[in-house]
């Protein structure tokens, strides 16, 4: 099992759920986050006064999938994620040692319980 977590700008979320939902991909954590890359800074106004604005506000999804099912899903983020310009995002891999069921407590061996079988 591999653990994916994909930063990607938040006005392309459901452009790249979607195309996880094409692959069957159904489970994962989604989060408002911000974070700092190469993207530019920007300014903004408040109440008559100018500010700099160094964190930019970014979506985080955690998605955990059985190995094989690893490339499909960043080929996915890339193509719906991408816009060619600075702050697109970033794709971790992470491998997953144990993961377990709290409501059972037993250990969660198949996570391809979370993948959409069509039915």
């Amino acid at each position: 099992m591999k653990k994916l977590e994909a930063i990607i700008r938040p006005e392309k979320l459901t452009d790249t759920i979607k195309g996880l939902r094409s692959l069957g991909i159904t489970g994962f954590t989604v989060s408002q986050v911000v974070g700092r890359g190469k993207q530019k800074d920007t300014y903004g106004v408040y109440r008559g006064k100018n500010y700099k604005v160094t964190l930019h506000p970014k979506v985080k999804l955690e998605i955990v999938l059985s190995d094989y099912m690893v490339e499909p899903a960043i080929r996915s983020i890339v193509h719906t994620a991408r816009t060619g310009e600075d702050g697109d995002g970033k794709i971790y891999v992470f491998p997953i040692l144990e993961a377990y069921n709290i409501r059972t407590g037993e250990a969660d061996t198949d996570i391809d319980d979370l993948m959409d079988r069509g039915g």
